[in-house]
């Protein structure tokens, strides 16, 4: 029996682009029996409140009888939304498609509402639990976070387990329909293990299909995969592509088992795969803008816009103020070269005599936070022109760790449509800066090994207002990410006062956050919606 994987980029809302994505598939693929396409793959996932509209549901059931009409001797199991008894929530359901009509639903059970999900907000848990049967076959067909629950009894988030009762019900085959958003080393570290964890516990193989692309800021890997019986990975879809993968069920526990090596490749293709969708899924623009300071930062945005947008479409600008090193348009320069974009230079100064002519009564500078963070702005509102004036999308360039501690400014540096590198740590810019350039200088040279510094004042570096990075990293990942105490942070080998110095510092930012552009996700934890902090507390 001959079942494909079919990874898709469905687009949130394209309901007949999708369509006819799936129909071509289907009508190019009539030698397999079984077609499995991902979660909510007919509308895109996440959907988030279109989900409210009667119109959107309403062009998802004409949808699915379009592509029912398609199918003919295979068997099409597709991702959807469908009413459910309840006047204001759905179904998340896969269909069944057979022979110009639906042969079964299937509804997710499980319902995640943490981090970055919210599906209690618009669906019902599935009922009860069927096998569907297919020449024989008794499939088990579950959707995403149904498989995440397997006889984990101690840590267990959920009191049904999926797999359990198809297992019961005399289920032969695992099929799992899925939306998983990546993070770095989610695939090695747990989605992997759940996968081969449930093979192993049953004896039966586990195909697995999983969305791919970038939808606002969360970033879908793809990686679709199929589990041996006995808990080996025989088959891979790409990552960060679509793909679609043949297997035959006969021989899938005869394979040679594969080997996955995640490294910081991925979130490099990750962070391209998330700009380009947001260009083209979006249709603002296709080209963007970047201010190059010949920091670290802005020069790692620009490698990834040009390999997302191509050099064509992306403008390079320097910005220099009486502030700004002579190495640092120079490096900004160099990049621009080596990238072959387009540069310019707009020196901030007369604008910035104006601002202290008008508040400090003489063109002589106080050196106090308003007139740095005035530089910001002047840079922020000259990128803004040219994107207003040229139909540019301006790409922020701030890091992780200046986002957590709000060393950025509000209608300045981070002023713009993406922010590409939101959810990378300082460190975590350098080593992606360092892959960069593994065949050739990209990145100058002295971008990697200098001081960083905002330049906004004489001889200013960030370790001026800040822990260095090598530091403040650690202790952010850990309050943040791992979600630790303050004492778990301490037992690292951390003072307690500069812990709880940063943890105050992080959450009085909050209210610049709420105010920065979508961020692309690719850690565990990332700023946005799956960070949900109230700005008005005292509890930190």
């Amino acid at each position: 029996m001959k079942i494909l994987l079919c990874q898709i980029n469905p687009i949130v809302g394209d309901i007949e682009g999708n369509t006819k994505k799936i129909i071509e598939i289907i009508k190019s693929h009539k030698d397999a029996k079984i077609l499995v396409f991902p979660e909510l793959s007919i509308c895109g996932y996440p959907p988030k409140d279109l989900l409210f509209q009667k119109d959107f549901i309403d062009a998802i059931e004409k949808a699915i009888e379009k592509i029912a009409k398609a199918v003919e001797d295979s068997f099409v199991i597709v991702g959807s939304p469908t009413k459910s008894h309840h006047v204001s929530k759905l179904f998340n359901s896969a269909i069944i498609l057979h022979q110009g009509k639906i042969e079964k639903v299937i509804h997710k059970t499980l319902l995640p509402s943490y981090d970055v999900f919210d599906e209690n907000r618009y669906f019902m848990p599935g009922p009860t639990r069927e096998v569907v049967t297919i020449e024989g076959i008794n499939f088990g067909i579950s959707i995403c976070e149904d498989i995440w629950n397997i006889n984990n009894d101690e840590n267990a988030m959920y009191d049904i387990n999926v797999l359990d009762e198809l297992y019961q019900k005399g289920a032969k085959v695992f099929i799992n329909l899925s939306a998983s958003p990546y993070h770095y080393t989610k695939l090695e570290t747990q989605r992997l293990k759940v996968l081969k964890d449930a093979a192993k516990a049953y004896g039966f193989p586990v195909i697995y299909v999983n969305q791919v692309g970038g939808n606002d800021e969360l970033i879908f890997d793809g990686n679709s995969m199929v589990i041996s019986s006995d808990g080996r990975l025989v088959g891979k879809a790409k990552e960060f592509e679509e793909d679609i993968v043949e297997i035959e069920l006969e021989k899938i526990d005869k394979i040679p088992e594969i080997e996955i090596h995640e490294d910081i490749s991925w979130i490099k293709k990750a962070l391209v795969l998330g700009i380009r969708d947001y260009f083209d899924k979006t249709g603002i623009t296709k080209k963007a803008v970047v201010g190059l300071s010949g920091g670290i930062d802005s020069s790692v945005v620009c490698c990834l816009a040009v390999e997302a947008l191509g050099k064509e479409n992306v403008l390079g600008v320097a910005m220099p103020s009486r502030y700004s090193s002579e190495h640092s348009l120079k490096d900004a320069r160099k990049l621009a070269e080596n990238l072959g974009i387009e540069f310019r230079v707009y020196s901030i100064e007369e604008p910035f005599k104006a601002y202290l002519r008008m508040f400090n009564g003489s063109e002589v500078a106080l050196q106090d936070l308003a007139e740095e963070n005035i530089q910001a702005r002047i840079r922020g509102n000259i990128l803004m022109f040219i994107s207003n004036r040229e139909n540019r999308l301006v790409l922020t360039t701030g890091n992780k760790s200046e986002l957590a501690v709000g060393y950025c400014t509000l209608y300045g540096d981070m002023a713009g449509g993406l922010a590409v590198i939101s959810d990378l740590p300082k460190m975590l810019v350098y080593e992606l800066a360092r892959y960069i350039n593994r065949e050739r200088e990209i990145i100058p040279h002295n971008v990697l090994v200098k001081p960083p510094s905002a330049e906004l004042r004489p001889n200013q570096k960030d370790q001026d207002t800040l822990p260095p990075y090598e530091v403040l990293d650690p202790i952010l990942v850990a309050y943040i990410e791992e979600q630790k105490s303050i004492d778990e942070i301490v037992s690292m080998g951390y003072p307690k006062d500069l812990v709880i110095k940063i943890i105050k510092i992080v959450e009085r930012a909050e209210y610049k956050r709420k105010q920065a552009a979508p961020g692309l996700k690719v850690t565990s934890k990332a700023f946005g919606f799956g960070r949900r902090m109230p700005i008005v507390q005292r509890w930190v």
